[in-house]
């Protein structure tokens, strides 16, 4: 196959066959057209599509993924390669997490049977439970922050067993508490959380080399996506699915590390040679996204790495572009006027589309003044990071039956919904059926199946535990044995509880009431697309193995945009914007303090006066941003910002001193509370026209 339209180095990633090999991508050089055609190219060699396992961290790109190897696959008549759905004769391209998903659920047996997986919320809950029981008139402990130690520990592929014997801080010391009582829950609920989801698999593998010599054999080519951002417990889950061929091919960027605070570790990129001797290496050098005065600005950034075992310096073909601009405001309120001010005239006399804009920043709480005064200059913007579709109350709570009906033993979905809507099975009800099940070796639902033999249980109580237990039964008949669509089954549900009047009654306005229940309707059409999709490709939509899996995988997706973007300015964290790109960029507040963050430069003092390692993240985020922008980007900074009522001197950020003065085209943003003669003259002509509004 001769490898179209590549650079040398594009191809040379392209054709490599066999061993392990590192492709160093840096920001806008085609990194995932590389790893498609790559697979093109190993399906061109004769490797079967089912031996072909492709590995990254969002669903999202995932199915881009897929997409584009399918697309190519069929232009090149390499045939059929994504089977049926759960036919297991397909190649494999997903997240981390739905992977050891599908290796979980097919090793089952191995682990007892079957398995429901705690979403966060889930998660929070058992966690606040078990700190009431173990920390009961003691100090009192954030369950967040206990939630995220241990994420942290799992994420390191640290057993509870092993953090016994670190040294830690307080809040380490209460989660070496919780840990293992934590996993002991999990196991009595028949559980998983998020994590467990890559740490059980490299668990079970090392503890069964037969299990592991199966998957071995199956998956004989592996390709990871987005390297630079995995962790401990997923480098444990890829040197032992790869460690009887090598043939591993990561693709990532060192440059753009940027997680480590939810558990990425940059030394897995770093250390890749070590971890797979005699590793081919692959530089991809030439943007494809940026003019050449913004790579320069971002070079010229990232040159000053202290940690950068590998050098790439971005380079590009295309001719010309702007300087990157760098403004200079009073206030955050005046960097926002110019901003809000800047994208209207760019949108209107421009003729730019919204969407093609953006303005990033280092924390959420940067973004307030920025929408009142989008909203002032009617700029239509949407921010990303919002509540997740999959995170919102209305859809858990219909996940939540689904579950239950297929699995009666899914504990937390049966304590979800219990009592709701209101049926008289209220905490005090549930706490005593829960201890009759746990005094008789029962799980919670045989409690309820029971009611009428157990003692201390209120009427109202037995009469919502018979109602509940024939509607699950209903729910239970129509999915399994009239095998009905789940989307018909998930409408009648709703309207036999009244979902709909419910939200009407509790939402705080006719809006409020008409968006939640546009979330269920939602739900509905995920479902419905995806018995489509599934009866496309021959197999059965009702199948409750099938089924059950699709539920899970939904829990994965709850870190997820899920909606597409319309045609609006994007407003997003440096963190959010990672993989984006936009023609016209404003990166705002890059102050000291801001980029890099206060917290790196508060906690774990060096000889510098910071952490160096945590400075370095910042650095690589500050680059994450300047890379974003295509054709125009503007950098600005406050001199001034209020706190506790008094204006401080703010220091320009460390970064923007690395960068040779030439770069940039410096200008000052005057104060927003003084009007040009102009935006006067606007003023006045809107207020007469209200009062002629009035006057009529």
């Amino acid at each position: 196959m001769a490898v179209p339209k590549m650079n040398p180095a594009q191809a040379e990633a392209v054709e490599h066959q066999t061993g392990p090999m590192l492709v160093l991508a840096g920001a806008g050089s085609g990194k995932t057209r590389v790893i498609t055609h790559r697979i093109a190219r190993l399906l061109e060699r004769g490797v079967p599509a089912h031996m072909i396992c492709a590995l990254t961290f969002t669903n999202k790109a995932a199915g881009e993924m897929a997409e584009r190897v399918e697309h190519i696959a069929k232009t090149q008549g390499l045939g059929k390669i994504f089977a049926a759905k759960g036919s297991g004769k397909g190649m494999v391209i997903s997240t981390f997490h739905s992977f050891g998903l599908m290796v979980l659920g097919r090793e089952r047996k191995s682990l007892g049977g079957t398995f429901t997986i705690f979403d966060q919320g889930d998660c929070l809950g058992a966690i606040k439970d078990i700190l009431s029981r173990v920390n009961s008139g003691k100090a009192s402990f954030d369950a967040a922050a206990v939630m995220t130690r241990i994420s942290n520990a799992k994420n390191a592929f640290i057993s509870p067993e092993e953090l016994q014997e670190r040294e830690c801080d307080e809040y380490d010391e209460i989660t070496k508490l919780v840990y293992p009582r934590y996993q002991a829950a999990l196991r009595n609920f028949r559980a998983f959380d998020f994590d467990d989801l890559v740490c059980e698999v490299a668990r079970l593998w090392k503890e069964r080399p037969d299990i592991l010599d199966r998957w071995q054999k199956e998956y004989l080519y592996v390709l990871v996506d987005e390297y630079q951002d995995t962790n401990r417990a997923q480098l444990e889950v890829l040197r032992l699915l790869c460690d009887r061929h090598k043939n591993i091919c990561v693709v990532g960027d060192d440059d753009q590390s940027i997680y480590a605070w939810r558990g990425a570790d940059i030394q897995n990129i770093l250390d890749f040679e070590h971890h797979f001797a005699g590793a081919k290496v692959v530089m991809l050098e030439q943007n494809y996204r940026s003019k050449a005065p913004i790579l320069a600005v971002a070079n010229a950034v990232i040159e000053k790495r202290v940690d950068g075992k590998y050098r790439k310096r971005l380079f590009t073909e295309q001719l010309g572009g702007e300087k990157v601009k760098l403004g200079v405001a009073p206030s955050p309120e005046a960097e926002a006027v110019y901003v809000a001010k800047e994208l209207r005239r760019v949108i209107r006399e421009e003729q730019r589309k919204p969407k093609d804009c953006a303005i990033l920043y280092r924390s959420n709480g940067q973004a307030k003044v920025l929408e009142e005064q989008l909203r002032e200059q009617g700029v239509p913007y949407r921010m990303i990071g919002g509540q997740q579709f999959f995170e919102r109350k209305e859809v858990k709570d219909v996940l939540a039956y689904l579950k239950l009906a297929l699995n009666r033993a899914d504990e937390i979905s049966l304590r979800r919904i219990a009592n709701y809507p209101p049926r008289g099975i209220g905490d005090a009800s549930l706490e005593r059926l829960t201890q009759h099940a746990t005094g008789k070796g029962w799980s919670l639902w045989q409690a309820v199946e029971r009611v009428d033999g157990l003692d201390g249980v209120s009427s109202p109580a037995r009469d919502g535990c018979k109602e509940l237990e024939k509607l699950i039964g209903d729910m239970r008949r129509k999915l399994l044995v009239e095998r009905r669509p789940a989307s018909e089954v998930a409408r009648d549900l709703c309207a036999t509880i009244g979902l709909k009047k419910d939200i009407d009654g509790t939402s705080p306005s006719a809006n409020a009431s008409a968006r939640r229940w546009g979330n269920v309707e939602g739900l509905f059409g995920i479902l419905a697309r995806r018995e489509q999709r599934t009866a496309d490709k021959g197999a059965d939509p009702s199948a409750e193995r099938d089924l059950m899996a699709f539920l899970h995988s939904l829990t994965l997706q709850t870190n997820e945009e899920d909606e597409e973007p319309g045609n609006q300015v994007t407003l997003s964290t440096l963190h959010g914007s990672k993989g984006l790109e936009f023609d016209v960029v404003f990166l705002i507040g890059c102050e000291e303090g801001l980029i890099p963050h206060q917290r790196t430069l508060d906690v774990r003092v060096t000889d510098d006066g910071a952490n160096a390692s945590d400075v370095e993240e910042e650095r690589r985020l500050f680059y994450v941003g300047v890379t974003r922008a295509k054709q125009r980007l503007t950098i600005t900074r406050c001199t001034h910002r209020v706190k506790a009522g008094k204006p401080l001197p703010r220091t320009p950020c460390r970064f923007l001193s690395d960068v040779p003065e030439e770069l940039f085209e410096p200008f000052e943003v005057k104060d927003s509370s003084l009007m040009s003669t102009t935006e006067m003259a606007e003023q006045g002509q809107n207020l007469l026209a209200l009062l002629d509004s009035l006057g009529q």
